[in-house]
């Protein structure tokens, strides 16, 4: 059974209506199927789904982001890695269900892959705790990146996750340490590390596995620093302005690639990835092998020095950059131009000053005089 979400009146009725002229019995028997009039529904079909989805408000694709029906890690996993082998626990407490973690083969290359998995009913979602991750999920996450970079393997990550688990033991354990030393793990790997956001990626919990040196994005998945629910309840004291939050915030996979925060966004089939799962996995695949093949030829200095610089530039106009062509040398700041004249200015500022009184007061004689 198909879940259909508030904007999508329109396109569940046409489906019925679909479905019902498929169906070749009548309150008169057995009927010949009208396939011209099939047709016809289904061009309207995919019609009201681009217009649909082609004008989506921020909070309408958080909405697809969290879809019932949208594909998690685990069905990922499965359609584009082969031989994979799952490996379990922290080694300290216990294992967490909300991490599928192994390695797998991807066009002969050997890969870990860490995908926070929310499930697929509501068993399985409360066994995998929602994709809310605890603090053995992180450490098992960082055993293994460490591992990888061992043997120099690179990392592929799915994101979908709320956030990390916010419970009381989750905090006794150490989540907040927990994620950062996640955090610290990703930014020192010489391999390098993809991730890839899926669905919701919602806070520390996502960059804790998404400190990456490609970050992207499915086209109407999200990323942010908190819910928008939780950001209306912290601003406005109303989960209500949920629609006002999640615009202000910019969590979509277009202004995120616009602001420099993603470098790549994966287009999804007409109406989302959850109408056509096998066509997302093949595209999330050509993204991955294309990615993987840009690293080849550079050293792990390299790959170290380009993930750093990606995070550096961040919220700068030209970030940092290398005083040579050689990703070895170290990283320095590019100040932009206008910068520069504020700080020249700034610098000599009781001299400007001086001068301008001085000017001024030439000027005031010369008309007087």
């Amino acid at each position: 059974m198909k879940n259909y979400l508030e904007f999508e009146k329109e396109i569940k009725s046409l489906e019925e209506n679909l479905e019902k002229s498929k169906n070749p019995f009548d309150k008169d028997g057995i009927s010949q199927v009208d396939t011209a009039k099939i047709e016809k529904i289904q061009e309207e079909i995919n019609d009201k789904l681009k217009s649909t989805y082609s004008a989506l408000n921020s909070w309408q694709k958080t909405m697809v982001a969290r879809h019932e029906d949208r594909p998690r890690a685990n069905f990922y996993i499965k359609e584009i890695f082969s031989d994979f082998t799952l490996l379990s626990g922290d080694r300290l407490f216990a294992d967490d269900r909300s991490l599928t973690a192994g390695f797998g083969v991807i066009e002969n290359k050997s890969v870990l892959i860490l995908g926070q998995e929310k499930g697929e009913d509501l068993n399985s979602r409360m066994d995998r705790n929602f994709g809310m991750m605890k603090p053995e999920g992180y450490r098992k996450s960082i055993r293994l990146m460490r591992l990888a970079d061992r043997f120099k393997i690179p990392v592929i990550t799915f994101i979908d996750t709320p956030g990390a688990y916010p419970g009381i033991g989750a905090e006794q354990r150490g989540q907040a340490i927990a994620i950062a030393n996640s955090i610290e793990c990703c930014m020192s790997l010489k391999v390098p590390n993809i991730s890839i956001i899926i669905g919701e990626g919602g806070s520390g919990g996502a960059i804790a596995l998404a400190s990456s040196n490609k970050v992207i994005m499915l086209e109407h998945s999200i990323y942010s620093v908190i819910s928008p629910e939780g950001c209306a309840s912290i601003l406005w004291r109303d989960p209500s302005k949920s629609l006002e939050a999640a615009s202000a915030m910019k969590l979509t996979s277009k202004e995120l690639l616009n602001l420099g925060i993603v470098d790549e966004v994966i287009d999804e089939p007409i109406g989302g990835a959850h109408r056509d799962n096998r066509e997302m996995a093949i595209q999330i695949k050509k993204s991955i092998i294309d990615n993987l093949k840009s690293f080849e030829n550079l050293s792990g200095e390299e790959i170290f020095n380009q993930r750093k610089s990606r995070f550096l530039k961040i919220g700068r106009d030209k970030g940092f950059k290398k005083p040579s062509e050689k990703f070895s040398e170290k990283l320095a700041y590019v100040q932009p131009s206008y910068s520069k004249i504020v700080s020249f200015l700034e610098a000599r500022k009781n001299l400007l000053i001086t001068t301008i009184v001085i000017l001024a007061t030439i000027m005031l004689l010369s008309v007087f005089l």
